[in-house]
């Protein structure tokens, strides 16, 4: 068996790897191609270019890289018309991923599967159907998207979201972190959510410390915001722990933290997994906020209210994004975190905690679809 595989980021790569290995366990014929990071080709593939030139994001990034990316595309797209495999796998990446997969189906019949939903549960649903002229079978990380995506006409599996599958902290490594209320401040990843974020965040970790004296505000960082977070943060007037990128402590300080203040994102279900309650703001430029706005179609941008069915997650979202209101929220969390708690334990088991792995599952889900196309 032969699947040809598709990554552009670095998640795309750690949901490929974890489908390679499941891949391997049920059909140890198998052999890959593709592109994909260093965690794919941990899993045997040879990446026909580093999946680095894929990884651009924006319009200002991607238009001097327009040229290249569109080649890249074609060429990709006819290595697997050259030599057909059984199943392209395309990971998440629609701009690039999605319009190999359109050459693909345009010339040939080769089975064709997309890993990750769009989202169109909260914005441009009409998203699916232009994906469903050239996907056969759609992977899903949420259990509420299948129906969406097999209204579109494409097949759809609930496969669990890779969270539940990260290593949590354990009790004794966070206690070892000392006593005292931790509040866990996560300003994004990405340099324009930290430059929007830090000062308001900095502010309502004022707000938070005048109301508790013995406070510590802890503060991860990734590779990329690392400088600019130290930055901002030495004019706040709270004394913070910047813990820098890759620090083995940083799961350790999830589980032990009382409350995070969060940037939106993904993060919220890492805090989720570590039973850590929270409470979410963010804002953007103000005309991506317009916007988004008018296009936004749930009443919560917050995963953990979408999979629990709750609302139980504060969230200061543009305009509602100000230091004061965001203080008192988290006062109020810390002082009755028992509903978020309950959220959270509903969020991770229904996500997959505690059942087969979503890399295993992800292969089950290809490989029976790929025997019986019409189940």
């Amino acid at each position: 068996m032969r699947v040809f595989l598709i990554a552009g980021e670095a998640s795309g790569d750690k949901l490929g790897a974890a489908l390679m290995a499941g891949l391997k366990v049920l059909r140890p014929d198998v052999t890959f191609d593709g592109v994909g990071g260093p965690l794919m080709q941990a899993e045997g593939l040879q990446s026909r270019f580093p999946m680095e030139e894929l990884s651009v994001m924006g319009l200002a990034e991607i238009l001097p890289k327009y040229r290249a990316l569109k080649a890249r595309i074609r060429e990709t797209a006819d290595a697997v018309l050259a030599d057909p495999p059984d199943v392209l796998i395309t990971i998440d990446s629609p701009d690039f991923c999605l319009r190999v997969a359109r050459l693909v189906k345009a010339a040939s019949d080769i089975r064709t599967v997309h890993y990750v939903a769009p989202t169109v549960w909260a914005w441009r649903p009409g998203r699916a159907e232009k994906m469903a002229r050239h996907i056969d079978h759609v992977l899903a990380l949420f259990p509420f998207e299948p129906p969406l995506m097999q209204a579109a006409g494409m097949a759809c599996d609930f496969v669990g979201h890779p969270v539940v599958a990260e290593p949590v902290a354990r009790a004794d490594e966070a206690a070892a972190l000392g006593k005292g209320t931790v509040v866990l401040v996560l300003p994004g990843s990405r340099k324009g959510e930290v430059s929007r974020l830090a000062d308001r965040f900095g502010k309502a970790a004022e707000l938070i410390a005048a109301a508790i004296p013995d406070v510590e505000f802890v503060l991860p960082t990734t590779r990329g915001v690392h400088e600019l977070v130290q930055g901002r943060v030495a004019g706040w007037n709270v004394p913070v722990r910047v813990l820098p990128p890759g620090s083995p402590d940083k799961g350790a300080w999830f589980r032990r933290a009382d409350v995070a203040l969060a940037a939106s994102g993904t993060v919220s279900l890492e805090l989720a997994a570590s039973r850590t309650p929270m409470v979410i703001a963010y804002d953007m430029a103000w005309l991506s906020r317009i916007i988004i706005s008018r296009m936004l179609m749930v009443d919560t941008v917050t995963l953990v209210n979408l999979v629990s069915d709750t609302r139980v997650v504060p969230e200061y979202i543009g305009e509602a994004c100000q230091p004061g209101p965001i203080a008192d929220a988290v006062l109020a969390v810390l002082d009755d975190p028992a509903d978020q708690l309950a959220a959270m334990a509903v969020t991770m088991e229904r996500l997959g905690q505690g059942g087969e792995a979503p890399g295993l599952r992800a292969a089950r889900a290809v490989l029976e679809r790929l025997e019986k196309p019409s189940i």
